[in-house]
């Protein structure tokens, strides 16, 4: 039975900020533009996808939700670290850190449950190309994203009702930011139920969710094995920028799950916090631009709005000049 005698502490220390000095301002600088760059690139994207009609197409919506998960995920993350490097004392509220936990999570588990749908996407188009846009309807698309992010929520959210039944009887955080396990850490009761229930997720989402990536992709190689060249090629174009993505969050999610459960003493500290910023920092800002840069109608898309509202700017400058 847990003893209430042990209440939440109302203010958790981050630790894993250390004794950062002046040096801390530049991080301050470089974490305000790494934000900014990932609120414009899957802004873009999105405002794109959300605009014009011809790319309401199933791949192309699927994109617009990576981006939103995106921006998601680096809300949750960047708003709170920019904060902190600003402040004296590197302190989140107990609300706040459990705040963080269940968004970052459910970031993690969403990308994903997203990816897995883009995969099947992609097996559906290239392995049964007649049947495409009988399968892939619009109702059928809002159905699946609908789907991976519930299926994630669900999960964390009962992760989450077991994380905050335990009281804590420590105050300081060994990282920059709040996550489930940094948390669990911190009570002095037994967490064998919340081990459980974390090893059920991991299986669920972060193994099963790759392995069904995998599934699709062997079926695709084998269909491009026996089609022609040019159907080959264009196999590989859509499925590369996803592909990327795939391996770029998975092994970002590796690091993650795994550097906090070993100690990791003989790596300096310096590369555990950049190994622990990966997941947040790094799929977010390269998502848009790899599917902005190899997606060609996106691409297109951009210039012609970034065209357009330069035409427009130069046109108002003019009819200033004759009202002057």
């Amino acid at each position: 039975m847990q003893n209430s005698t042990y209440p939440h502490p109302s203010i958790l220390t981050l630790g894993g900020f250390g004794a950062m000095g002046t040096i801390k301002y530049l991080y301050c600088i470089i974490a305000l533009v790494g934000y900014v760059m990932t609120i414009l690139s899957n802004g873009a994207v999105i405002i794109v996808v959300a605009l014009h009609r011809g790319l309401q197409e199933p791949m192309f919506i699927f994109i617009c939700v990576l981006c939103i998960n995106g921006l998601y995920g680096s809300t949750a993350f960047f708003p709170s670290l920019i904060a902190n490097l600003l402040s004296e004392i590197q302190t989140v509220s107990y609300i706040g850190c459990l705040t963080q936990v269940f968004c970052i999570h459910t970031y993690m588990g969403c990308e994903l449950t997203i990816l897995a749908v883009m995969a099947f996407d992609r097996y559906v188009c290239i392995c049964n190309p007649l049947r495409y846009n009988s399968i892939m309807s619009l109702t059928t698309v809002f159905k699946l994203v609908a789907a991976a992010w519930l299926y994630c929520i669900i999960l964390f959210t009962i992760y989450f009702i077991l994380t905050i039944r335990l009281p804590l009887c420590g105050s300081v955080i060994q990282k920059i930011y709040c996550d489930n396990w940094t948390v669990l850490k911190l009570s002095c009761f037994d967490i064998t139920v919340n081990n459980i229930f974390g090893l059920f997720i991991t299986s669920v989402v972060i193994v099963l969710m790759p392995v069904l990536i995998l599934y699709s992709y062997i079926q695709i190689l084998r269909v491009c094995a026996k089609a022609s060249v040019d159907t080959r090629a264009k196999a590989l174009q859509t499925c590369t920028p996803h592909l990327i993505t795939l391996i770029n969050f998975a092994t970002d999610v590796l690091f993650e799950l795994l550097l906090p459960r070993f100690r990791a003493t003989n790596i300096p500290y310096e590369l555990r916090i950049v190994m622990a910023l990966q997941f947040l920092v790094v799929p977010p800002l390269l998502n848009p631009l790899i599917y902005g840069l190899k997606m060609k109608e996106i691409r297109v898309k951009i210039f012609q709005l970034h065209r357009r509202k330069r035409i427009k700017a130069q046109g108002m400058s003019t009819s200033n000049v004759w009202i002057i």
